[in-house]
């Protein structure tokens, strides 16, 4: 799987990427994630990409000519996606992300300031909130969104089972995964239930199942 994040901060997320799940994933050749500094295309000395918006208003707004161009020079695959990170676009969940996880590339359009000329809209195909709320800008979305598709995809995780009994996963997506326990059996007065030690496999995935909701 490819990811592509515009961006004008390309470095932002370094340190997440090259951490855990998204690093082995990456070293085992499984996705790939590339950042691309929207101000590499910009036409002016100082490497604007914003301006004033048009009939006043506070703020700054980021040009769509920047976008367009970094977009026209990023190499398409197959089955790809241009997705818009906005606050006002469809909630992203774990049913998105599996459909997103069975394409070949994903690319996402981090804004920044107050907004983004609207035009924009004609070069993407979606938008995507991942809550209802607004963040400074669109690379922790990207981020959340690319760990959530990563992890579906067969070699990423060590087992295919830890995708498939995870919290949503699967045809189990309005379930929540039940409670787990590790040693010590008994911490403070706290003791894990008796079932998780009987060895009963048969009745310890009832119990699970019952604490499902």
């Amino acid at each position: 799987m490819q990811y592509d994040i515009i961006t004008i901060f390309p470095k932002i997320l370094d340190a997440y990427f090259n951490e855990s799940i998204l690093k082995r994933a990456q070293q085992a050749r499984l996705i790939n994630i590339k950042t691309h500094d929207l101000r590499d295309y910009t036409a002016d000395k100082h490497r604007s990409v914003d301006d004033a918006p048009y009939g006043g208003g506070p703020g700054m707004v980021l040009m769509v000519e920047p976008i367009y161009k970094c977009l026209k020079k990023i190499k398409r695959q197959k089955k790809s996606r241009v997705i818009l990170l906005d606050p006002a676009g469809k909630q992203f969940d774990q049913k998105m992300a599996e459909k997103f996880s069975k394409l070949d590339q994903l690319v996402f359009i981090c804004g920044r300031y107050e907004g983004i000329d609207a035009r924009v809209d004609n070069l993407i195909d979606e938008k995507i909130s991942v809550g209802p709320y607004v963040l400074s800008g669109g690379e922790l979305p990207a981020a959340i969104i690319i760990e959530a598709t990563a992890r579906l995809l067969p070699g990423v995780l060590g087992k295919i089972e830890s995708t498939e009994y995870e919290t949503f996963a699967g045809e189990k997506s309005d379930v929540v995964e039940y409670p787990q326990y590790t040693r010590p059996e008994n911490f403070k007065g706290m003791k894990v239930p008796e079932i998780l030690l009987s060895g009963n496999h048969k009745e310890i995935e009832k119990w699970r199942q019952s604490k499902q909701k």
